[in-house]
């Protein structure tokens, strides 16, 4: 029996444990790589089950303090974590450009390995190109400064967004329209005004219901002023490094470095992939656009264009007016607590897994752990993190905490997201579901014997696919009523959801030209790395968004995903093609249907990494994966 990570049963332990998991993780990494390359000659199976050991110690050099760096409520620990991973990420540059190591890993006579060795030994000889193994000395060491100086570059990035939370200062009747119960737990101070943060918690409610359009937008324009502007340098040079990393290497530039790895390819097909589906989508979201704007005239003649806070508003506007749909009485039926044992339940039954609630030490209050269970063994624990607090992580995402490998160690991961603590919008509960994909995905995926082909560490531009499929069970009538209900208990309306369903699409075209707004944002900084960043989101806007900037806001400093996905952020809409094509094997009229969701769990959760995804897509559909779902969705909000 393996038992979960022990982590910190008191404050005090906590930074401790982040660098003492790092320091003996990485003295145990660096004691195998001197067994490597000790000059024995050792059968293949038993080198890579050396690198297979290498890259466990590794992940648990790094994951730990990945996630704490972004949660742990103390500022010192936190920075103690990002030593950690800048530690973790020395020794990878440091191995990549091992000359004797890859002339042990070079040769490797892959004949008589199985499948997962050689898969591992394919991915080390690639990685050890993509480190520059094959270059002169003074050509690795520059490369081995920049990969050193990219994960502090990234940090800064990351860091400074998730500590600049701006405020804006409101009379209460600036806020009228929103939620009673929001309303309640924002009081005015002893001036008579309200504190309006950038947090989610505020953000989405303001923006969704506050009739006051000068709220909306103030508080808007303070979200798309975080960091500012103190990250537009640190963008800077950090798309310096990546070229200069991607040229050093022989790329033409970092889209096509990048790419390499995703299934899309080539930095010129991310291009192509946006205006494609920029083309596909620009007639609905045009429509979408006018609609908006004429709602948005009828209140107010002298609105010429639609600015960021307006869509959420009106879109909601809209909804409530032509379909009925009240996201204030749906908000009723979502009591927090309730919403997250439905997730539970609902997950549970849909993969044959079940959660035992531990009360396990975490790194704050909030966290509530879990154990996953199927067939009476634990396959893992899942954390989750929910609430916001001051020097959390500001979005919603999951953190691996332990790499799962069989017979090794479970797999653990983190479900960070900012949540209320009350009602949720639906919206959030969607968002729930979503970032619920990825860590099912990560414990059902953790069973590998390579840690390199654990949990989510498939292809990046197919890595949202799943979590952007369970998304749609949070689309299901039968599925929320049971455990959707409002304070007398009652379930959600048969006949609201299906208002909610018919009202899903609204302004969808102009969300997809959004998505494609932000996803040429990322390529084309990539690509172009232009001395004005803010001239060049400004282009970019003008020719895929149809919703224009508020003035003097400054988007790319707060845009998160530049750092993580760098020029990919198109890989959601990738996934998203995927993922419609994966949901048209599902029954939409039982959602449960066992053998295809046990199909599904088998053939695309459980491998994890350790088939491409185009493969595990064909062995699930029984055909490659198509475009075609996709394109007639798209087609359908003409």
């Amino acid at each position: 029996m393996i038992d979960p990570l022990a982590l910190p049963t008191s404050d005090a332990g906590w930074l401790s444990f982040v660098a003492d998991r790092s320091n003996s993780s990485l003295d145990t990494a660096r004691a195998l790589v001197a067994t490597l390359t000790d000059g024995t000659t050792r059968p293949a199976e038993t080198v890579i089950d050396l690198w297979n050991q290498i890259d466990i110690a590794v992940a648990n050099a790094s994951t730990h303090a990945e996630l704490l760096g972004e949660v742990h409520p103390d500022e010192a620990v936190r920075e103690r974590a990002e030593q950690a991973t800048q530690d973790a990420s020395v020794f990878v540059t440091e191995r990549g450009q091992n000359t004797e190591l890859y002339a042990v890993m070079a040769a490797v006579d892959p004949a008589g390995l199985d499948a997962d060795a050689t898969r591992l030994l394919d991915r080390v000889l690639r990685d050890f190109r993509r480190s520059g193994i094959d270059r002169d000395d003074a050509t690795r060491a520059r490369l081995a400064e920049i990969a050193e100086r990219l994960v502090v570059v990234s940090q800064d990035f990351s860091r400074q967004i998730r500590d600049d939370v701006r405020s804006i200062r409101v009379t209460p009747e600036q806020l009228a329209g929103l939620p009673e119960d929001w309303l309640a737990a924002h009081p005015a101070g002893d001036d008579g005004l309200v504190t309006v943060t950038t947090d989610y918690p505020d953000l989405i409610p303001v923006l969704t219901f506050a009739r006051d359009r000068e709220t909306r937008l103030a508080l808007a324009a303070e979200n798309q002023r975080r960091a500012w502007p103190a990250n537009d340098a640190v963008l800077a040079e950090m798309l310096e490094l990546r070229h200069e990393q991607a040229t050093l290497l022989g790329y033409d530039g970092w889209p096509d470095f990048d790419a390499e790895v995703k299934m899309i390819g080539t930095g010129d097909a991310i291009g192509e992939f946006i205006d494609r589906i920029s083309g596909l989508a620009a007639a609905g979201a045009a429509r979408d656009r006018d609609l908006l704007l004429a709602r948005a005239q009828e209140e107010d003649p002298t609105i010429s264009t639609l600015v960021t806070g307006d869509v959420a508003y009106y879109t909601e506007l809209i909804r409530r007016e032509q379909f009925d749909v009240d996201a204030q009485q749906v908000r009723t039926h979502f009591t927090f607590s309730r919403v997250r044992e439905g997730l539970l339940s609902v997950t549970g039954r849909l993969f044959g897994i079940s959660y035992e609630t531990v009360d396990a030490p975490a790194w704050h209050p909030d966290v509530t752990s879990y154990d996953v269970i199927r067939d009476g063994e634990r396959l893992g624990r899942i954390h989750l993190d929910l609430h916001p607090r001051e020097g959390k992580f500001k979005h919603a995402a999951q953190f691996d905490l332990v790499t799962g490998v069989d017979g090794v160690q479970l797999p653990e991961g983190a479900l960070v997201c900012n949540f209320g603590r009350e009602l949720m919008e639906h919206s959030n509960v969607v968002t729930l579901f979503h970032e619920f994909g990825h860590l099912v995905h990560h414990i059902l995926g953790g069973g590998q014997r390579c840690a390199r082909f654990s949990g989510v560490a498939t292809e990046w531009d197919f890595v949202e696919a799943p979590s952007q499929l369970l998304e749609e069970w949070a689309w299901d009538g039968d599925i929320l009523r049971s455990f959707a209900t409002n304070a007398a208990g009652e379930p959600i309306p048969v006949d609201l959801v299906d208002r909610m369903r018919r009202g899903k699409d609204v302004a969808a075209a102009l969300a997809v030209r959004t998505q494609m707004y932000y996803a040429a944002i990322s390529y084309r900084l990539h690509r172009d790395r232009p001395a004005d960043r803010d001239r060049a989101v400004a282009e970019v806007r003008e020719q895929y968004s149809l919703v224009d900037n508020l003035p003097d806001t400054h988007f790319h400093t707060a845009f998160g995903h530049l750092e993580g996905y760098s020029s990919g952020y198109y890989t959601y809409m990738w996934s998203q093609v995927i993922s419609r094509d994966l949901f048209s094997a599902f029954d939409p009229e039982d959602l449960f249907n066992a053998e295809i969701a046990g199909r599904y769990r088998d053939r695309i959760l459980a491998p994890g990494g350790s088939a491409d995804a185009a493969d595990l897509v064909a062995d699930f559909l029984g055909r490659p994966y198509s475009f075609d779902a996709y394109a007639a969705w798209l087609a359908s909000l003409d």
